[in-house]
């Protein structure tokens, strides 16, 4: 597949090119290196410094040629959405009509969008299915359901086919700790240099932690598969990228423990405004449809995360 890749140099979009270049594909990435890394840029991919709300979208997605464009490119941070509302929305629905715009003038067939599980906001109940209500609980979660409308605003009418990944708490390998980096990066950093993670509330709060290699998995099947993933229906294109299983941050805290060698102590804190107290998702509607789970267990997540971790300190 010749495939686009915005946010090709971050944490999940870095091993994303790995992976469809691994499997023969032949990648572009796009990025402004705002947050991603010129370190986890493929050396086999073609790499175009630009920012998707940016003048030169259109024309480097065009010049990938592409198939399949997988859009993650996103302001990522809660507490920043909460700060600059604005800023969250321009990036992550403007950034995104932009992309889905660029991918119909450059023909793709099919799009996939990093969606979040931040729009379903304070469940009513467990687990989330693509068919429980939308009520997002911060600015982030906002405009991550807004983009899924641009989305549908605009690749419906065009015929191009598309997903929207609602991906659960995503964890792993070169995941940045810095700011709302993710609260298993934010803990092994900490543990790694001997430094007290700190948990936020009681720690009964729980998530959905899955494994970067199996978000990564998703979106290579997401792209290959040779049927429609924008079904008719209420739910049409939108799925669930989790386990199914609900972990509490008390739990996720002793595991990487166990996983780190670390000996010293957890702190705490104050509960955080807009933290979910409970989410986790069901996933049974994209295994269904493109035969996609998760297989990583969580501790042999947690080991792959402290090693690489560990190693840099």
């Amino acid at each position: 597949m010749q495939v686009v890749v915005t946010g090709g140099a971050g944490f999940i979009g870095g091993s994303l090119v790995h992976a469809l270049i691994g499997g023969g594909s032949e990648v572009t990435i796009i990025d402004d290196l705002s947050t991603g890394s010129i370190d986890n840029v493929h050396p086999a991919a073609g790499f175009r410094r630009v920012d998707v709300t940016g003048p030169g979208l259109a024309g480097a997605v065009a010049a990938g040629r592409p198939e399949v464009v997988v859009h993650l490119a996103a302001q990522v941070s809660v507490p920043v959405s909460i700060v600059d509302p604005e800023l969250d929305r321009r990036v992550n629905v403007e950034g995104t009509r932009a992309v889905a715009e660029a991918a119909v003038a450059a023909g793709a067939r099919r799009v996939l969008f990093a969606s979040s599980a931040a729009v379903y906001g304070d469940p009513a109940e467990l687990p989330l299915t693509e068919e429980s209500p939308t009520s997002p609980a911060v600015p982030y979660g906002h405009s991550k359901l807004a983009a899924e409308g641009v989305l549908a605003e605009v690749l419906r009418p065009a015929g191009v086919d598309f997903a929207c990944l609602r991906f659960a708490n995503v964890y792993g390998p070169r995941q940045k700790a810095e700011g709302e980096g993710g609260v298993v990066a934010q803990f092994a950093s900490r543990m790694a240099r001997h430094e007290s993670p700190t948990i936020y509330g009681t720690g009964a709060q729980t998530r959905d932690f899955i494994f970067v290699a199996d978000v990564v998995n998703a979106c290579v099947l997401a792209a290959g598969f040779d049927g429609v993933l924008a079904l008719p229906g209420a739910t049409g294109p939108v799925y669930n990228i989790s386990t199914g299983r609900a972990t509490s941050v008390n739990t996720l805290a002793e595991g990487l423990r166990v996983a780190m060698r670390y000996p010293g102590a957890i702190d705490r804190a104050d509960a955080r405004p807009g933290d979910v107290e409970e989410s986790v998702l069901s996933p049974e509607k994209a295994e269904r449809v493109f035969g996609w789970r998760a297989v990583v267990e969580l501790q042999t997540g947690l080991g792959g995360t402290a090693a690489w971790f560990t190693q840099q300190r």
